[in-house]
């Protein structure tokens, strides 16, 4: 039977009124049998619609709509189920986790679907012909492609897979039906830097504008990183030096292609010690989520916090953080106290779980930051960006809750939008 099983209704649309109800299954719109969301959204795009629902005692309805073009019908799905990653990557983060987390930690997932509907970054190396064509198809644009390198060779390497079809052959076919892309190198110190980042960017900068964008981004190594490939981690003085030989040609390719396109990721600024560049040179932050940008855009927003905040009822707040961003979020809350006449504690947050290395904000457990505040004078209330929270759940990387800290501390604690503009919010709240 297959077909997509209805989640929700939403009230008083079309299909709340043609009584279709969560819990039946759409199984085609127009005599197309839907495979999945993007079936849906592409078929059913038209103003008359033939729907052949099957509801959920058995009984089949062919059900005919007639609606304006922008009318939504109603229906809400789940979220599909990830196509499994065949790659064995060298740096893959989740080859590095411990036990005892989440277990939807452990999925790698390797999906072209969820890149287009929700930015996932996906290989492309288990592809197959049917998937491209029904990209090209149905215009499925943008997707987030992890090239890491453009030799073929090089790319099996990193990619942990053999006999995998040269990426640029089909990101040309991808180029060729119009679809956009944005791409990442996971940059591997020693292995695809050097002369084969230089390849992998001019063969990149090649198919602008359908390659939106480049970022280069670090890999990231855990302390349970055991049993597999030996590999160096991105030191300071490698970040210096990445950073001053390449901004250059990144700031040149702007110039050519009349736009930012080459980016580095936050991280190998902080480790270098560097300013990063300047807001204008990230362009419309197509790799934020990819961590390229955030502490940019954290500072300009803190400026417009600052000009605006107010003074209010004195109190005394712990903000917790990761070991990355410490000193931009201590700048910050020390203005902004001043501003308000609130005692600020920023409070950077080790990562025992995996590693020192580790220092993102977005990667840090409950337990840690149960450590890492039994010995502080937290006052009163602490304050937790939202990224360290699974959206939705409400549970850290190691399934501790909200609750679970509140017990643990005896504190009062507040989920936070993760920027100066959340944290403002917040405060005033209280």
């Amino acid at each position: 039977m297959d077909g997509l099983l209805i989640e929700k209704v939403m009230p008083g649309s079309v299909a709340s009124e043609l009584e279709i109800e969560a819990g039946d299954r759409l199984l085609a719109i127009n005599g197309h049998r839907l495979r999945d969301i993007i079936d849906y959204n592409f078929f059913s795009a038209d103003e008359e619609l033939t729907l052949e629902v099957v509801k959920s005692d058995g009984e089949v309805w062919e059900i005919e709509v007639e609606r304006d073009e922008s009318e939504p019908l109603g229906l809400m799905f789940p979220a599909p189920v990830p196509a499994q990653c065949g790659n064995k990557c060298v740096f893959c983060f989740v080859h590095q986790l411990p036990k005892g987390l989440r277990a939807p930690l452990y999925v790698k997932d390797e999906d072209y679907r969820l890149s287009f509907l929700y930015g996932n970054y996906v290989t492309l190396a288990n592809i197959g012909r049917a998937e491209v064509e029904r990209i090209k198809e149905q215009r499925l644009s943008p997707l987030y492609i992890s090239v890491h390198a453009t030799d073929p060779l090089l790319r099996e390497k990193l990619l942990g897979k053999s006999g995998i079809v040269p990426i640029l052959e089909v990101m040309e076919e991808l180029a060729a039906a119009r679809i956009t892309m944005h791409t990442q190198v996971v940059l591997c110190p020693g292995i695809n830097d050097g002369s084969f980042l230089e390849q992998t960017v001019n063969d990149l900068a090649a198919l602008y504008p359908l390659v939106a964008s480049l970022a280069v981004v670090p890999l990231g190594l855990t302390r349970h990183r055991k049993g597999l490939p030996e590999l160096r981690p991105v030191t300071s003085d490698y970040a210096a030096d990445l950073i001053a030989a390449w901004q250059p040609r990144a700031k040149e390719l702007a110039g050519r292609l009349g736009e930012p396109f080459l980016f580095f990721a936050d991280e190998f600024f902080i480790k270098a010690g560097l300013p990063f560049p300047p807001i204008e040179e990230y362009g419309d932050f197509h790799q934020v989520e990819n961590g390229v940008g955030m502490v940019p855009l954290f500072l300009d927003e803190a400026a417009e916090v600052l000009d605006q905040a107010q003074p209010l009822q004195p109190a005394t707040i712990t903000v917790v953080t990761g070991e990355s961003p410490y000193q931009y979020l201590s700048d910050f809350l020390r203005n902004l106290g001043q501003k308000t006449g609130i005692t600020f504690r920023p409070v950077a947050i080790r990562n025992r779980l995996f590693g020192d290395s580790v220092t993102v904000t977005g990667l840090v457990s409950g337990r840690d930051i149960i450590d890492g505040l039994r010995e502080v004078e937290v006052g009163d209330l602490v304050l937790i960006p939202d990224v360290m929270l699974k959206e939705g759940e409400g549970v850290f990387l190691d399934d501790l809750s909200v609750a679970d800290l509140q017990d643990a501390l005896h504190k009062e604690i507040v989920v936070v939008e993760s920027t100066p503009w959340g944290i403002y919010r917040a405060i005033t709240g209280v």
